[in-house]
């Protein structure tokens, strides 16, 4: 099995923590790196080959990972030159990559299945399926529905329930066939463009632990939470 991980961001949102470390790289616990846990766990769910996407302080990266042997994975390395979005560096990819295959990007602590993923993505025969996650959000304000200046209907500080990309994906090559490489491609662009054509991604829910490591706050309850969470996220360490 074959994964790629998007590592190329800047990590703007998590700084100062990234200002001379790539995000994926910012120490989670004691002792790892947010990349070395994801691939750890790749490892562990049989993931023999993965490919790693660098831009900002990429060298970094592969200076730390080096060519995978040390968790008994195959590594190598694609280098963004200039910003491509979400999808678009997998289209200077395409060819080095088999016909399924799993995305993700390099800063997400979970205990996702990653293999599970992949295979319900093959029996799927959708071409893109997107780990999703469900999420509440609470408005702390009464809600209005109007109509020509009119109140029709109120909700007194309502919830909202909604399902969130988790940032890991199966995606199938041929998806990727009709864009160009080198040209930008983002997450959105590509759902879109897959449902106005009806074929609509797939859906892998996942109710487990998740956490996008995108902003300080995020960043700070994943060391927190970490070193109980450490035998469930790093299994037999």
């Amino acid at each position: 099995m074959h994964a790629v991980i998007l590592a190329g961001g800047k990590g703007v949102r998590l700084r100062p923590y990234t200002t001379a470390l790539p995000k994926p790289l910012v120490p989670i616990g004691d002792q790892h790196a947010i990349l070395e846990i994801v691939l750890r766990q790749l490892a562990t769910s049989g993931f023999t080959h993965c490919t790693i996407a660098i831009g900002h302080l990429g060298e970094i990266i592969r200076a730390y990972v080096g060519d995978g042997s040390q968790w008994g994975m195959e590594i190598d390395y694609a280098t963004e030159e200039n910003p491509l979005g979400t999808m678009g560096p997998l289209l200077t990819l395409r060819e080095r990559l088999p016909e399924t295959f799993l995305v993700m990007n390099g800063d997400v602590l979970t205990d996702l299945d990653y293999a599970d993923v992949l295979n319900r993505h093959r029996e799927s025969g959708a071409p893109l399926t997107i780990a999703t996650y469900a999420r509440k959000v609470h408005i702390d304000f009464g809600v209005l529905t109007t109509r020509e200046s009119r109140v029709v209907a109120f909700t007194e500080k309502p919830s909202m329930d909604y399902h969130v990309s988790m940032g890991v994906y199966g995606l199938s090559r041929s998806t990727l066939e009709d864009y160009t490489p080198g040209l930008p491609l983002g997450f959105d662009e590509l759902v879109l463009d897959l449902l106005a054509a009806r074929r609509p991604p797939h859906s892998y829910e996942f109710d487990g632990y998740w956490l996008d490591i995108g902003r300080p706050d995020d960043y700070d309850r994943a060391n927190a939470e970490f070193t109980t969470r450490k035998s469930m996220l790093l299994k037999g360490a």
